[in-house]
Formats: structure tokens, sequence, C-alpha cells
């Protein structure tokens, strides 16, 4: 795996342990209030990083690009805004609701942007 495969791969993984430690927190403590948190750095941090990592592996010559270069670090920088926003937010900080909304606005501009890429790259075999 090399290039934005890796990156993305490489920030897949780092979600997945960063969700396992929230979730194991939550369970110890019995503090639930994580929840939508937890569930945020699951799909939109692991899941989502893994899903445009193997997308990228695929399409080797979109991943060498300009637009999968921004498309990592917009997804990247949206993702940590958002995800620690929310785990602020949740954590009683109302003062984090616009970094929230900020970083899931420009998260899902990134998913615009993996749609523009990837769509047409589909749909051409």
């Amino acid at each position: 795996m090399k290039g934005q495969a890796r990156n993305f791969f490489t920030l897949a993984v780092l979600y997945f342990l960063f969700g396992i430690a929230v979730g194991l927190y939550m369970a110890i403590s019995g503090n639930h209030g994580q929840r939508v948190s937890h569930a945020h750095i699951m799909l939109a941090g692991w899941v989502t990083s893994a899903l445009f990592a193997f997308f990228y592996h695929l399409y080797p010559a979109i991943g060498a690009g300009a637009i999968a270069r921004v498309h990592f670090w917009l997804h990247a920088a949206s993702s940590v805004v958002m995800l620690v926003s929310l785990l602020l937010l949740y954590g009683g900080n109302p003062a984090f609701e616009p970094g929230a909304a900020g970083g899931s606005l420009v998260f899902g501009a990134s998913v615009l942007l993996f749609a523009f890429v990837a769509l047409p790259a589909i749909w051409k075999e």
C-alpha cells in the first residue's frame, strides 16, 4: 500500500485505536455519555478512512494525483476537528458545538470530493 492509500489506512488504524479506547473508557467507567462520539470515531474515522484507503489502493493512478492529496488532508483535518469537538461537546462543554458543526461541514465536503473522484472511476469500467 502506497501514497494516499497508506495515509488513509494509517489514519484509519489510529481512529480504530482511539475509538476502542473511548469504548473501553465508557465500559470501565459505566459512563456512556460519549456513545455519540464513539460511534462517530468508529464510523467517520475508522471505517470511512479505511474505505477511502482501499479505493485508492485499487485505483493507484487516482491515488497518486493532486486531488487525492487534497482529499486526504481535507478529510484528515476535518475529521480531527469534528471528532475532538464532539468529544469535548459530549463531555459537557457546549462551547465546542461550532467546531463540531464546522468540522462536519468540511467533512461533508471531503465526502463530496471523494464522490467526484470515485464515481467516474468505477463507471469507466
